[in-house]
């Protein structure tokens, strides 16, 4: 058992990044354009083409998606998810070369007082918005947060109220990493009614989107490029649940993600956590790992967070 639960583990983490280095080669793309630097669809890293958004990471290298991931990852102690730790390796990475950044995480993480009160900054820009902001910015990075401890629920609440405070955020988190915690745990899939059930707890908007994904029989319908609303969190739940839905294995999913455009690394960021949740490391065809940039200091983090997780368990 111990050795499935750990396989699951490794293909959400290693899910995570996969789809967030492959999708930043169609990031920001319309499907049209996808098609036409991709004719034969994007497939590999060494596809990516090298434009001014996409040369400045190496091909097979991660993005602020996983980036923040890693913060939370390293945030882990004891058991459980320091939030101060974690907004404090927030601030970190900002004050250093964060590459990709969202404007609503940067407008939080630019506040002078955010390490000693992150979710006060959080709802003050959400106010500051009309309560209008719902980036996808704290759903890109929750993976991690299912594979944790058993209280998942409050967990991703806490951890995507550091940067974002809609409750369409909130929702989309703890609906991600609830997913990822009853595959990697219980081999068990949350169903179409439990999901909407989380969904309630939050936000009736969420709603309309769960429906889309499930009763959608093409991925093209969900509109992944519309670009006027491309990093809502809602899209970006609806591209993961379609893939949790409908996929038949991790290639299939995450390449119908990617290949649709849009804010395509963070869908598939995302897409591909549920997907190696589900589908486990195992199912991951293994160049996608061989070729990820900085792999072995990847695989050495990942490790060693699977370790102390297992370890707390036991």
């Amino acid at each position: 058992m111990i050795e499935l639960i750990k396989d699951k583990m490794l293909g959400c983490l290693y899910g995570q990044a996969i789809g967030d280095a492959l999708g930043l080669g169609s990031e920001f793309m319309s499907k049209d354009e996808v098609i036409k630097n991709y004719p034969d669809g994007l497939k590999n890293y060494d596809q990516i083409i090298q434009d001014a958004h996409r040369r400045r990471w190496a091909k097979g290298a991660w993005t602020d998606d996983t980036d923040m991931m890693l913060c939370i990852l390293n945030g882990f102690e004891n058991g459980a998810f320091n939030l101060h730790l974690v907004a404090s390796n927030f601030k970190d990475w900002f004050n250093g070369t964060p590459m990709g950044i969202g404007s609503h995480t940067y407008k939080v993480l630019c506040m002078a007082d955010y390490v000693e009160q992150p979710e006060m900054c959080s709802k003050l820009w959400w106010e500051l918005s009309r309560k209008q902001s719902a980036a996808n910015g704290a759903l890109m990075r929750t993976s991690v947060v299912g594979l944790a401890k058993t209280d998942i629920e409050n967990e991703s609440e806490a951890i995507c109220k550091l940067t974002h405070y809609d409750p369409r955020c909130v929702g989309s988190c703890v609906i991600a990493a609830s997913i990822i915690h009853n595959l990697v745990w219980y081999n068990n899939e949350l169903s179409y009614q439990d999901i909407k059930n989380i969904a309630q707890r939050y936000d009736e908007r969420i709603l309309e989107w769960i429906d889309v994904a499930y009763n959608s029989s093409d991925i093209s319908m969900l509109d992944l490029d519309e670009k006027y609303s491309i990093g809502y969190t809602l899209r970006t739940l609806s591209a993961a649940l379609w893939c949790y839905w409908h996929s038949t294995s991790f290639a299939d999913g995450l390449l119908s993600v990617v290949n649709e455009g849009g804010d395509a690394d963070t869908n598939s960021t995302i897409a591909g956590a549920i997907l190696g949740a589900k589908f486990g490391l195992s199912s991951i065809p293994k160049h996608y790992i061989d070729k990820l940039h900085n792999r072995e200091e990847y695989q050495n983090k990942i490790l060693h967070f699977i370790e102390l997780v297992l370890n707390e368990k036991a």
